[in-house]
């Protein structure tokens, strides 16, 4: 591989989507190995202390250059090794030799540069059964877990637990002056979250039992500390009985694969267990 060919694996791997587009990566390009490294400069403390959020963001920009090998007709292997001595070190990818591309490989490659993230709220109808059936059937191609949230207790509860998590958060300063830290009014800015791509309106005003985040929250006239009082035996939302669908795709302990962010939506909400992913 050479740097060209590098540059433009690279290029596609930082479409990646990231915590607010913090895009919190770093590549190192060394012969046939692409080196993918954390940037703790670009850490969220205040919205993911843990870092966990950092990782699952450099952990898709892997799987992003994986997917660009591939289509290019590169074969590549992943290791995520531990090394005390290099602790931001998440991934190492290998090109192991050329391979014949199939359409599966193509097309994702392809789709990379038409991914973006969409911060508007969902439609107001419930996800088709096919196309939840179709996701099922990629996630369970890539051994990855697929749960669909559409039964009425499980949409309460998961309904119940976003809104009560957003309602936290915007009580919290040190959440709302890093959330506006990372917008962006220039439409050049390379990083952070655009202003023109979040709806204006007020989330917690539209007709859903599901929250979605509020990134101008105080911004707005008459704007308040929503979540400063909260009552911490609050209640849950009645449940409106209309119909809705969700999912989350996870890793779970025992399944192995690759995470399938890169080919289609989705992350890994566990760390990978030890032999993940396999390698190609």
């Amino acid at each position: 591989m050479d740097q060209q060919e590098w540059t433009r694996v690279v290029e596609a791997a930082t479409r990646a989507p990231s915590i607010h587009n913090t895009q919190p990566w770093s590549f190192t390009a060394d012969g046939d190995r692409l080196l993918v490294r954390t940037d703790p400069s670009r850490a969220l403390r205040a919205l993911d202390p843990s870092g966990r959020q950092r990782i699952v963001s450099g952990g898709v920009a892997v799987e992003f250059a994986v997917v660009a090998l591939a289509a290019t007709g590169r074969a590549a292997e992943v290791d995520l090794p531990p090394d005390p001595a290099d602790p931001d070190l998440l991934a190492t990818v290998t090109v192991t030799g050329p391979r014949e591309p199939e359409e599966r490989d193509r097309a994702p490659g392809a789709a990379i540069a038409e991914r973006h993230t969409e911060r508007a709220p969902f439609l107001s109808r419930a996800v088709p059964d096919e196309v939840v059936d179709r996701l099922q059937a990629i996630a369970g191609d890539l051994r990855v877990w697929l749960e669909p949230i559409s039964g009425e207790d499980e949409e309460v509860a998961t309904a119940f637990l976003v809104s009560r998590a957003e309602e936290i958060e915007q009580g919290e300063p040190e959440y709302l002056a890093e959330l506006q830290q990372w917008m962006r009014t220039d439409p050049a800015a390379v990083d952070g979250i655009p202003v023109a791509a979040v709806p204006a309106d007020d989330p917690s005003a539209r007709p859903s039992n599901w929250s979605v985040r509020d990134f101008l929250v105080g911004s707005r006239s008459g704007d308040g500390p929503s979540g400063r009082d909260l009552d911490p035996d609050a209640r849950r939302p009645r449940w409106s009985g209309r119909p809705s669908s969700s999912w989350a795709p996870t890793a779970t302990t025992g399944r192995r694969g690759r995470p399938p962010a890169a080919r289609w939506a989705g992350s890994c909400s566990r760390r990978p267990p030890p032999g993940w992913p396999p390698h190609r």
